[in-house]
């Protein structure tokens, strides 16, 4: 599987928030929580994305993708597309020019399309294709996370490091939480649905 490095498009960088300020974390302006909930899962200020998905699939121009994959968290929506009418076993070389030509043909329109999910749902969105195997994640966003951490779990890093697993304590960070992500999938989709029941729940509030 490739994976070509992603270039810089005006069709997924951050857009501006009301009155020209640029989202801030949770897609608020000017780098307050505007949407964001004030901690935890338990956001109830940002607006649902739960029909993300439905709402691209109606959207888009009939013909861009054969399949869709709409990922949704606090800060982002990631829609990722199997070009339509493009032969899935194609060989990676010409895959990855279907890709390019998709993107540059596409860029204006997906700005517009962009624009209007975000004031839908208070996120970024970001975009991707797929030929087969082969996909591309154009520029998406890289947020910061803080912790703190103890030595035993600084040593688990420090190890991953010095066998050039990873380049840094960060993308040691990273790639633990992608392994866990890999081997606990079915479990953390149990744990978003219980969270989301939680939320409606908090959202409808008791009948007086």
């Amino acid at each position: 599987m490739r994976f070509p490095l992603p270039h810089p498009d005006p069709s997924s960088a951050p857009r501006r928030g009301p009155r020209g300020q640029r989202p801030g974390p949770g897609g608020g302006p000017g780098g307050r929580r505007g949407h964001g909930r004030p901690g935890g899962w338990q956001q109830g200020d940002l607006p649902a994305a739960d029909d993300a998905p439905q709402w691209f699939a109606g959207r888009l121009p009939d013909g861009w993708f054969d399949d869709l994959e709409v990922t949704v968290d606090r800060e982002e929506i990631t829609v990722l597309g199997a070009l339509g009418g493009i032969d899935p076993e194609s060989d990676a070389a010409e895959a990855e020019g279907r890709i390019s030509r998709f993107r540059a043909e596409t860029r204006e329109q997906r700005m517009a399309v962009a624009d209007e999910a975000q004031a839908r749902y208070g996120r970024t969105v970001s975009w991707g294709a797929r030929v087969g195997d082969t996909r591309a994640l154009f520029t998406h966003l890289a947020v910061p996370v803080m912790t703190r951490l103890r030595q035993p779990e600084r040593t688990v890093l420090d190890t991953l490091v010095d066998a050039g697993v990873a380049r840094s304590r960060s993308d040691a960070l990273a790639w633990c939480v992608r392994l866990v992500g890999d081997h606990a999938e079915s479990w953390l989709g149990e744990l978003r649905e219980a969270m989301t029941e939680v939320d409606k729940l908090r959202t409808k509030g008791p009948e007086l």
